[in-house]
């Protein structure tokens, strides 16, 4: 397959992993879905040795062997260039393309919602990222490695401020809040003590506490100035990214695109993206806001296709498959 042209796209995020084979006219010849992709818990040789056996499925699926002109991989946990690095290296070291480029997964989710790659986007997961990309080459991104580098927000942590902020009204640090009961009924629970005990004691699994943020903005909806500021301070951090973006690529004062997704802004919820819009408004007010419910693959596919040359009938043909 790789001396006729074929392309492997990737897109691996921390959940799940999709792999799709496509001929170099868009058409998908075969996929595979698996688990997420996270070298910094087993290793970068580890993580891709999963990632081959899900591309062995695709590649199976599509009748060919694992072998192509040009490999795309949107990965996460390639937050910086030295990662990327390291996964192409490793990647290219299998021997599947001698042409391999890897990218954070935060570009799948812009290309996805881009008619071209000039844009930014704004992914609210369980964390929160930015990319930006124009169709010269040039790259706005930050490193997203959470507080460390100034991130906040995403469903991690807006569920742990919600438990923090419920916490503090209910032994009385803090302002009252709704959160303190909603929160800990989520779980079966009558106070957030039993909430903190059962998470501190692993009865609950730290991982459910993503469970919280849909908690969050139903309370928000109901009116708790608590949850709000804490809707709204999400907002003005998307609003913070990609107006950054937009201004390090030059694209703040001309029409561009803003594309929000991830499962928190795909969420669609009203306080969040009415304040969003509100912000946008005010400091971008060229921006064009797209929200992105297609599949991060079809943006892997989408970069694969560029980055040999493929022509817009090509991408076509790739959003048409995912469209259906």
């Amino acid at each position: 397959m790789g001396v006729n042209g074929g392309l492997l796209a990737v897109d691996a995020g921390n959940s799940k992993t999709d792999v799709a084979v496509l001929a170099p006219d868009g058409t998908v010849l075969g996929a595979a879905r698996g688990g997420g992709f996270q070298p910094p818990l087993v290793g970068v040789a580890a993580a891709v040795d999963e990632l081959a056996e899900i591309a062995g499925r695709a590649a199976a699926e599509a009748g060919v062997p694992l072998s192509f002109a040009h490999v795309t991989a949107c990965l996460a946990n390639a937050d910086l260039p030295v990662e990327e690095e390291a996964l192409e290296r490793e990647l290219t070291g299998r021997g599947w393309s001698a042409s391999v480029r890897v990218h954070n997964d935060t570009f799948a989710i812009l290309r996805a919602g881009l008619d071209e790659p000039r844009g930014v986007a704004v992914v609210c997961g369980a964390g929160v990222n930015c990319v930006g990309m124009t169709p010269d080459g040039r790259t706005a991104r930050f490193p997203a490695l959470g507080k460390i580098s100034g991130d906040w927000g995403g469903g991690g942590g807006l569920s742990d401020e919600a438990m923090w902020f419920g916490a503090r009204a209910e032994d009385g640090r803090g302002e009252p809040t709704e959160l303190a009961r909603a929160l800990p009924a989520h779980f079966g629970l009558d106070t957030m003590y039993a909430l903190i005990e059962a998470v501190h004691l692993g009865r609950i699994p730290y991982a459910r506490r993503h469970e919280l943020t849909p908690v969050l903005f139903r309370v928000a909806a109901e009116g708790d100035p608590v949850a709000l500021s804490l809707v709204h301070r999400m907002a003005e951090e998307v609003v913070a990214l990609s107006t950054v973006a937009l201004r390090r690529l030059g694209l703040l004062d001309e029409e561009a695109p803003v594309v929000l997704g991830g499962s928190v802004l795909a969420a669609r919820h009203p306080q969040l993206d009415g304040r969003i819009l509100e912000l946008l408004a005010e400091r971008a007010p060229k921006a064009v806001v797209r929200f992105v419910t297609a599949p991060p693959v079809l943006g892997a596919g989408l970069l694969a296709l560029d980055e040999r040359g493929a022509g817009p009938a090509a991408a076509e043909r790739l959003r048409a498959h995912y469209a259906g």
